[in-house]
């Protein structure tokens, strides 16, 4: 009777794995044809129904694997940044580790522009979207806010780790570091050099820490 319950017990965790396998899978599928279709035929020009005809479901599986447009785009921006399929916080991101655990300054920023360039390749087209799906659309606008309101307070974060290695400059406050660092690490900025003047992903991440370092650094 043991052995009975306990084999029970195993099937029953084992579908309980697999129906969440397939739930996972499904949200990829909808998060990959939402993203191909918003970065294609724009974010308002997109229906709920296409995104369930682009990942072969039924529209009310799109609102039960992910929500409604606006959290579909939320979660494609997040899982960008993190190049994971979940948001994951700041500070759990490998390269934000990185950049901590860089003792200098330069390295710091190298670090950082590689990552930028890495993170943007995924997170510039879909970031734009949202841009630009906020203009009437009140939901996006507030995540576009939300969203560049978090990366400036990450930068100011940023900008204190640089003045603790003692070798920024000295006429420039941490509030001034930051905004030079939100304005470059932006979608629009990779954008215009990757997307628009041609270059490769690795000598634009070269750059910003180039850059960076020349701007911001003794």
């Amino acid at each position: 009777m043991v052995d009975a319950v306990k084999g029970s017990g195993a099937r029953r965790g084992y579908r309980s794995a697999q129906r969440a396998e397939q739930a996972a899978a499904t949200r990829r599928e909808v998060l990959a044809a939402a993203r191909a279709l918003f970065t294609t035929n724009g974010y308002r020009a997109t229906t709920i129904g296409d995104i369930a005809g682009g990942a072969g479901v039924a529209v009310d599986t799109v609102y039960a694997a992910v929500g409604r447009k606006p959290v579909i785009l939320r979660e494609l921006v997040e899982t960008a940044i993190s190049g994971t399929d979940r948001a994951v916080p700041p500070e759990e991101r490998e390269y934000v580790v990185a950049v901590r655990r860089a003792v200098r300054a330069h390295e710091k920023l190298r670090l950082y522009g590689q990552a930028i360039s890495a993170v943007q390749q995924r997170l510039g087209p879909i970031f734009l979207a949202l841009r630009d799906a906020g203009v009437d659309d009140p939901a996006c606008a507030e995540v576009w806010s939300t969203i560049a309101a978090r990366r400036a307070a990450n930068m100011r974060v940023l900008a204190g780790e640089l003045r603790s290695t003692g070798e920024l400059r000295d006429d420039l406050t941490d509030e001034a570091v930051a905004d030079v660092l939100w304005s470059m690490n932006a979608a629009e900025y990779w954008d215009l050099l990757v997307r628009q003047r041609g270059w490769s992903p690795d000598e634009f991440g070269r750059w910003l820490g180039d850059a960076w370092a020349r701007l911001l650094l003794r």
